[in-house]
């Protein structure tokens, strides 16, 4: 079984890590968000699979449900926030030349991590 990495605002599992890409399954609990970050090495892709999501990148605001996506640029400010009453889940795509979780630039966050 993968290991689960517990964040406050729920929990992922990295399903693969690779030299050219990461790939991430990310569980998002009702109500709770991501903090509003940005990545200078990689780019992302969200293709959600269960729930609700509203996205921010950079002054947009989009709204997702199961089966949609969208694409994180390189360098974008950008989270994802769950609005609805049930778990948000969805499988996190990243590509780059670097994956480490010391690649965030914290811009906001509700939990106090910036």
């Amino acid at each position: 079984m993968l290991e689960e990495d517990h964040r406050p605002w729920g929990y992922y599992r990295v399903l693969e890590d690779a030299p050219n890409h990461k790939v991430k399954r990310i569980v998002v609990r009702p109500g709770e968000r991501l903090s509003l970050q940005k990545h200078l090495r990689r780019r992302e892709h969200w293709f959600i699979v269960e729930g609700e999501a509203v996205v921010t990148r950079n002054t947009e605001e989009i709204h997702l449900s199961a089966g949609q996506h969208v694409d994180i640029p390189e360098g974008a400010a950008h989270r994802i926030k769950n609005p609805g009453d049930r778990e948000l889940v969805f499988v996190e795509v990243q590509t780059g030349d670097y994956f480490g979780e010391d690649d965030i630039a914290r811009l906001e966050d509700d939990y106090g991590r910036t």
